[in-house]
């Protein structure tokens, strides 16, 4: 059996399939390779599959059991996937701990909350201008949200492997362990009277951008200190999620940056 491959014409372009007990496991205990996610067949559960899944859970892996037709669409019918596949990631997450801790100790810092952004081209590009616009970090949640896979890394345009990426099991709960650490939270919603530019972006401000289709969830938007909007001028109701994460984060560098070009001509 082959321990890993590529998948002709899988859905994730070019994404890196490990099937089978023994090689998701190993892969798992070693380290080795980064995991986006694991898929299980429903039904019985062999005794090492019940150890891939408490190993999961340790390596925070998310686990999705599906039906045994769906792992046969993956890898083909011929494979033997043993009722288990690991699809790969493009690039390593970041420990979210890590970086509240240490960003905690700074006086000014900039981090984008994704809300459920599943398209992996809209999550690349917004990765990439996180990039560029210098944030200190982007959180996504382990579900409801692409993960960094092939098209996320090549769309990023190699900004996936320069950020800091984290993925957490609790956006709200992220919130509050990022307010405990001295941030202020804003949310973009269409729905707020307060324009973007109108905000004071100076400090430390964590931007929570929504899903494509339905934006921020509710109870993730009552935890926002503030909500902001982009005014349109056009006829179209909405801007695609990583234009307008482009169109925040740099308004918040602009006015960085003039403050510090103020405090320092004075």
């Amino acid at each position: 059996m082959k321990p890993n491959r590529k998948v002709e014409g899988s859905s994730r372009d070019d994404a890196s399939i490990l099937f089978g007990i023994m090689p998701v496991l190993e892969a798992l205990r070693s380290g080795s390779r980064p995991i986006e996610r694991i898929l299980l067949a429903d039904g019985k559960q062999h005794k090492r599959i019940r150890e891939i899944i408490e190993l999961a859970k340790q390596n925070r892996v998310p686990i999705r059991k599906v039906e045994r037709n769906v792992l046969e669409k993956e890898v083909g019918r011929q494979a033997n996937h043993q009722g288990v596949i690991a699809i790969g990631s493009a690039a390593g997450y970041a420990n979210a701990d890590d970086i509240i801790e240490d960003l905690a100790k700074k006086n000014e810092s900039l981090c984008l909350i994704l809300d459920g952004v599943e398209d992996p081209h809209n999550l690349g590009a917004i990765i990439r201008s996180a990039e560029c616009a210098g944030v200190d970090a982007v959180f996504i949640p382990e579900r409801r949200s692409a993960g960094l896979n092939e098209t996320v890394s090549k769309t990023s345009a190699g900004a996936a492997d320069l950020v800091n990426i984290a993925r957490v099991t609790n956006i709200n709960r992220l919130i509050e362990d990022l307010k405990q650490a001295g941030f202020w939270i804003a949310g973009a919603s269409g729905a707020s009277e307060r324009a973007y530019s109108d905000q004071d972006w100076s400090g430390k401000w964590a931007l929570v951008l929504g899903s494509e289709g339905t934006g921020i969830h509710r109870l993730t938007s009552e935890k926002c200190d503030v909500l902001v909007r982009i005014p349109l001028y056009g006829r179209i109701e909405s801007l695609n999620v990583s234009v307008a994460a482009g169109v925040l984060l740099f308004e918040a560098q602009r006015q960085r940056y003039r403050a510090k070009i103020s405090n320092h001509q004075e």
